[in-house]
C-alpha cells in the first residue's frame, strides 16, 4: 500500500489522540463517584487489533506500561468480537494493576472489519473485600477483592445480567460503581464512533497502516532521543517503609531494599533489577508491567523534556527490563498488590532520575513525594443511612529541578490526578475538613528549593469510619539530588475526641471513632543543589534588567513596595 503522505499521518495521528483526550472527557463528565469525576484517576486509550497502545489521553502514567496488556488478555480470552461487546476485567497478573483498577474493553468496527480497541482503565474506590476502599493489608490476592478475568459483560449490546449481578453484589456501593461502570461504556463508544469515523474517511486498510506507522513514529523518535543522551552505566538503591504488614510481637514494619542497575548504550535502555528483595507478605509486590510504568514515565521525561514523543507502545521498544519473577518488582500470584500499582512505580521513577543523575544531570529531577498518600473511610452515612466509601490521594511536594524550585502540593511522577476540593468531599461524605494547607518547610533546601508536601485534616461526622491509609516516604524521606537536602518525610495520625493523638503505621486498616480526627501530612520532596549556592542563584533570579522582580519585591519588601520596586516591564505583564 505504500507510505502514507505526511499530511494524511499528521491528521490522523493527532485525531486519534483527540479521541483519547474526547474519551477522557465523556468519561469526567458522566462518572459518579468523586474521584472519576473530578480527581480524574483514570485513564483511555485506542488499541490496534493485536492490542498494542496507539494512543493515550492525557491521563495517568502510570497506566503507560500495564493497559497493553490488559487488552491483550481480552484478546487472548476471547479472539473473536461483534459490535457491541463489552468485556471487564481487573486481574494484575494478566495486564491489570490492582483490583480496584477495572478495564472495560470495547471492540470498534467499520463495516464488519475489526479496527481495534478502546479501553478505559478506572479506578474503583470500592471492589470488595474485608476494608471500605479495598485497602486493607492482606497478604493474598484473594483478601484484596473481587477479582475478575476478562470476562465478557455484554454480547453484540445484550447485558449479561449473570456477570453484572456477581459484579455488583461484591462491592459496597452498588449504584456509584453502576454509574462508573456506565461512564466507562460510555467513553469507549466515543473511541469506537471516532475510529469508525476515521475509517470510514480514509479505509480501514489505509487507518490500521497509519495506526500502526504512529507507533513505528514513536519507536523511532524515542530511539533519537536515546541516542543524544550520554552512554553509561549508573547504580541506585532505595528502602522503602514496609508491607503494612506487622510479625507478631513487632510494632513497627520492616523496610525492604529495591536495587537498580542502569545501561545507557546508544539508542537503547536497559534497567536491571538484580539484588532487589524478594516479594514481601504484605501488598507492597508489583506486577512487572506495574514496575515498567515507573521506569516509563521517568524515561519519558528524560528523554523528551519537550514532549515531542506521542506516548504509545512503540515509545517502549527501545527499552529493556529484567527482574527475575518472585521480586518485589516482579510478583508472581497470589502475592497481594493493592498498594504497590502507586508505591512502587513511583518509587521505580524517582530511582531512575537519581540514577540518571549520575549520566544526565542536567534532566533529572530530585525526589518528589514519592507515594500516592492514599486515606480511605468506609461506614454508614448518618444522614442518609446508606453506605458510602471514601477514596483520596493527598498531593505532596514536586521535585526541585537543575534550573528551578519544586512545587508545592502538586500530583507528581506517575500519578496525574486532581485535588478533590473540600466542598465536593463535604458534600458527598460524612467528614468535615478541619485544615487543608501546605506544611512550612517541608521542601529539601538546595540551591533549587523542593517542593513543600500538604497537609489535611478529617474530622469523622456521624458513625465510626472503618478507614485504611497507605503513606510511603515515612521512614525513607525524598532524596535530594546534587548536594541537594531531603525533604520532610510523611505522616499520619489519629487524634481521638478527648485530644489523644496516636501516630500510625504507615500502611494498613483503621477504625475512626465518631469525632476523631484523622491527620495526614504528604511528604515534601527533595532539593538540588548544595543550598550554600541558593542566595547567589536568587539573587540572580530576582533581577531582570537592573530591576527586582515583581515576585521576588512583594517576597523581600511586601506587596505594598512591590509596584514601585519592580521591573516596569515585569509589571506589565498579565
Amino acid at each position: 500500500m505504500g507510505e502514507t503522505d505526511p499530511a494524511t499521518f499528521e491528521v490522523v495521528k493527532n485525531a486519534l489522540y483527540c479521541a483519547a483526550e474526547e474519551m477522557r472527557v465523556v468519561l469526567a463528565k458522566t462518572a459518579y463517584s468523586p474521584l472519576l469525576k473530578v480527581a480524574g484517576d483514570y485513564s483511555c486509550g485506542l488499541f490496534d487489533v493485536r492490542g498494542e497502545m496507539v494512543a493515550q489521553g492525557p491521563d495517568l502514567p502510570i497506566h503507560l506500561g500495564s493497559m497493553p496488556l490488559a487488552v491483550k488478555a481480552v484478546i487472548e480470552a476471547w479472539r473473536t468480537f461483534e459490535p457491541g461487546d463489552v468485556f471487564i476485567h481487573n486481574d494484575p497478573y494478566f495486564g491489570g494493576s490492582h483490583l480496584p483498577d477495572v478495564n472495560v474493553v470495547s471492540p470498534a468496527f467499520h463495516e464488519g472489519t475489526l479496527l481495534g480497541f478502546a479501553c478505559v482503565r478506572a479506578h474503583w474506590p470500592d471492589i470488595g473485600s474485608g476494608t471500605p476502599g479495598s485497602y486493607g493489608a492482606s497478604t493474598e490476592i484473594y483478601g484484596e477483592g473481587l477479582r475478575l478475568p476478562p470476562v465478557r459483560l455484554y454480547r453484540a449490546g445484550v447485558l449479561n445480567e449473570d456477570v453484572e449481578q456477581i459484579i455488583f453484589t461484591n462491592v459496597r456501593t452498588p449504584e456509584e460503581r453502576r454509574g462508573d461502570l456506565r461512564a466507562q461504556m460510555a467513553a469507549n463508544h466515543r473511541g469506537a464512533l471516532r475510529l469508525a469515523e476515521l475509517a470510514r474517511k480514509h479505509g480501514p486498510a489505509r487507518l490500521l497502516a497509519i495506526m500502526g506507522e504512529v507507533m513505528d513514529y514513536s519507536e523511532r523518535m524515542m530511539r533519537a532521543m536515546l541516542a543524544g543522551l550520554p552512554d553509561g552505566e549508573a547504580t541506585f538503591e532505595d528502602v522503602c517503609d514496609g508491607d503494612g504488614v506487622l510479625e507478631e510481637g513487632e510494632k513497627d514494619d520492616r523496610t525492604f531494599r529495591i536495587r537498580m542497575h542502569v545501561i545507557k548504550q546508544g539508542e537503547r535502555l536497559t534497567v536491571d533489577f538484580a539484588g532487589t528483595d524478594p516479594q514481601v507478605a504484605g501488598p507492597m509486590n508489583a506486577p512487572l508491567t506495574v514496575t515498567a510504568s515507573g521506569i516509563y514515565t521517568a524515561l519519558k521525561m528524560v528523554a523528551d523534556p519537550t514532549d515531542l514523543v506521542p506516548p504509545n507502545s512503540g515509545c517502549w521498544r527501545p527499552v529493556t527490563l529484567r527482574a527475575e519473577p518472585g521480586m518485589v518488582v516482579h510478583a508472581v500470584a497470589p502475592a497481594p498488590v493493592v498498594y504497590a500499582n502507586h508505591e512502587i512505580s513511583h518509587r521505580v521513577c524517582d530511582m531512575l532520575f537519581g540514577a540518571l543523575a549520575q549520566l544526565v544531570p542536567s534532566r533529572v529531577m530530585a525526589c518528589s513525594q514519592g507515594t500516592s498518600a492514599i486515606l480511605t473511610l468506609g461506614g454508614v452515612d448518618h444522614r442518609t443511612g446508606g453506605r458510602y466509601v471514601s477514596y483520596e490521594t493527598v498531593k505532596g511536594g514536586f521535585g526541585a529541578r537543575p534550573t528551578k524550585d519544586g512545587v508545592n502540593g502538586l500530583a507528581s511522577g506517575i500519578s496525574n490526578t486532581m485535588n478533590t476540593p473540600i466542598e465536593m468531599l463535604e458534600m458527598s461524605f460524612p467528614v468535615r475538613i478541619e485544615r487543608y494547607a501546605i506544611v512550612p518547610d517541608s521542601g529539601g533546601p538546595g540551591r533549587w528549593r523542593g517542593g513543600c508536601g500538604v497537609e489535611r485534616v478529617w474530622k469523622v461526622l456521624g458513625h465510626a469510619s472503618q478507614a485504611s491509609v497507605c503513606l510511603e516516604r515515612t521512614k525513607s524521606p525524598p532524596f535530594g539530588l546534587a548536594g541537594g537536602r531531603a525533604g520532610a518525610p510523611g505522616r499520619i495520625a489519629v487524634v481521638a475526641p478527648d485530644g489523644t493523638e496516636r501516630e500510625l503505621v504507615s500502611k494498613g486498616p483503621f477504625t475512626a471513632p465518631p469525632g476523631a480526627e484523622v491527620c495526614m501530612q504528604a511528604p515534601g520532596s527533595g532539593g538540588f543543589g548544595p543550598p550554600a549556592e541558593r542566595e547567589a542563584a536568587r539573587v540572580r533570579a530576582d533581577v531582570v534588567d537592573g530591576y527586582v522582580t515583581p515576585e521576588a519585591a512583594a517576597r523581600d519588601y511586601g506587596q505594598r513596595d512591590a509596584r514601585a520596586l519592580a521591573c516596569p516591564a515585569c509589571a506589565r505583564r498579565p
